[in-house]
Order: C-alpha cells, then sequence, then structure tokens
C-alpha cells in the first residue's frame, strides 16, 4: 500500500489525499488492517480518477473502543491530530494547497475537529457520501445497524481484496442497537466476535458500487479547492 510516483509525477498535484486507517479487531472473517486497507482502496480509486497527489496511508489511529481484542493498537486522539497537522504544513511547503483525509475507521472522530480548525482541509467520505454509496450499491443494513465488519467493509474487500476476506462471514451475523455508552465501555460489552452487522449479505458487487459512489461522490470536493465542481 504505497503510491509509486516520482516526484516528477506529483509536482503539479496541488491537491492530495491521506488515507486514514486503522489496527483494530474485525471480527474473525477481517483482518486486523480493513480500515487502512479500504481507506487506500477508496483514495486509489479518486487518485485514478481525479488529478490529485496520493499519499501512504496512516495504519494507527484512535482504535481503543477495541481494545478488548487482541491485535489492536492504538494512539491517542492528540498524537492523530499532531501527524495530521504536521502532514498538511509539510505539504502546504511543497505547494500543496489541499489535502482530503479520506478516512476509513468511524472512531476517528478527532478527525472533525482537524478538518474545522485547520485550513485547506477537507474529510471524506462525510455522512451524505456515504449515504449516496450505501443507496447506489443496495446496501441493505442500516448505517447505525452496520458498524462493523459488516455488509458494508465486508463488501468492499469482497470486491478489491477478496483474498483478504476470511470463511465464515456469512454465519458471523450480530446486531447490538443499543449501544449508548461504548464510548465509555468500549465495544466488547455488545459483541463476543467483534461484529457488529450482517456480513452475510456481503457480496463483490455491493462492493464494487459502493466504491464507484464513492468516487462519484468525491468530485464535488474538487470544487473546494477550485478543481472542479462545488
Amino acid at each position: 500500500m504505497f503510491p509509486t510516483d516520482t516526484t516528477i509525477d506529483v509536482r503539479d498535484r496541488r491537491v492530495a489525499v491521506l488515507p486514514v486507517g486503522s489496527t483494530e479487531q474485525h471480527g474473525p472473517h477481517l483482518p486486523l488492517a480493513t480500515d487502512s486497507v479500504i481507506a487506500w482502496t477508496v483514495a486509489s480509486a479518486i487518485a485514478a480518477a481525479y488529478p490529485v497527489r496520493l499519499l501512504p496511508p496512516l495504519q494507527f489511529s484512535c482504535s481503543q473502543e477495541h481494545a478488548g481484542w487482541s491485535g489492536t493498537v492504538s494512539i491517542t486522539a492528540r498524537t492523530l491530530v499532531s501527524v495530521v497537522t504536521d502532514i498538511a504544513e509539510s505539504l502546504r511547503h511543497t505547494g500543496v494547497t489541499g489535502l482530503v483525509l479520506v478516512n476509513g475507521h468511524g472512531g476517528n472522530y478527532v478527525l472533525q475537529n482537524v478538518v474545522q480548525e485547520g485550513e485547506g482541509l477537507a474529510l471524506f467520505p462525510g455522512r451524505d457520501d456515504w449515504a449516496f454509496a450505501r443507496e447506489k450499491a443496495g446496501v441493505e443494513t442500516s448505517a447505525y445497524s452496520d458498524m462493523h465488519a459488516g455488509e458494508l467493509e465486508t463488501s468492499i474487500l469482497l470486491h478489491a481484496h477478496p483474498d483478504l476476506v476470511r470463511p465464515g462471514y456469512d454465519s458471523a451475523d450480530h446486531l447490538a442497537e443499543d449501544r449508548r455508552h461504548m464510548l465509555t465501555l468500549g465495544l466488547a460489552p455488545y459483541t463476543e466476535s467483534g461484529v457488529v452487522g450482517r456480513p452475510s449479505l456481503a457480496s463483490a458487487r455491493k462492493g464494487e458500487l459502493l466504491l464507484a459512489g464513492l468516487v462519484e461522490s468525491f468530485g464535488h470536493y474538487l470544487g473546494l479547492f477550485g478543481l472542479g465542481p462545488a
């Protein structure tokens, strides 16, 4: 998961996309790197469709709610803020005036504040972008119910990286509709497997359409930096 551009290739790219993933449990059927792989897959598809610079992914972020499972590695919110703001500042010194954070992990709440407080920053996909992609793909599970290692994430990997999906996803469904204290207690009280969603409904076709919907939706973000439709 590394771009192969040379300095010549990127010298005229004024907008960069930074995939932000995580290293955390995704049940028994998806890898610890799922969020990083998805963020990289989305960002790579964006870079193939639009004149943006693709950056290597950040693979550690705020996964404290998954600390109850082996393999999870977290950094603090303040560390993530420092890393992202340092990257943005470094890019500005090389002429990059816009940075889009392509976030693959829902627990990175602090990225909203980074964008809100920064300059020349955007966060993708937003809630509306996901809703558009989910509708386009015919995802059946609601966004709330499909929280982790469910229909959406499994579909994207079935399409883009089927070799990463382990057997058993078709019998791994688990819903936890009342998660009101998850920030305090973590995810463990709400699921033994680590899954919250219905991966049995996943398909490679849904993953293909989800990715296409996100790429289409990204076109509106280019307008924020004077490169496309607002």
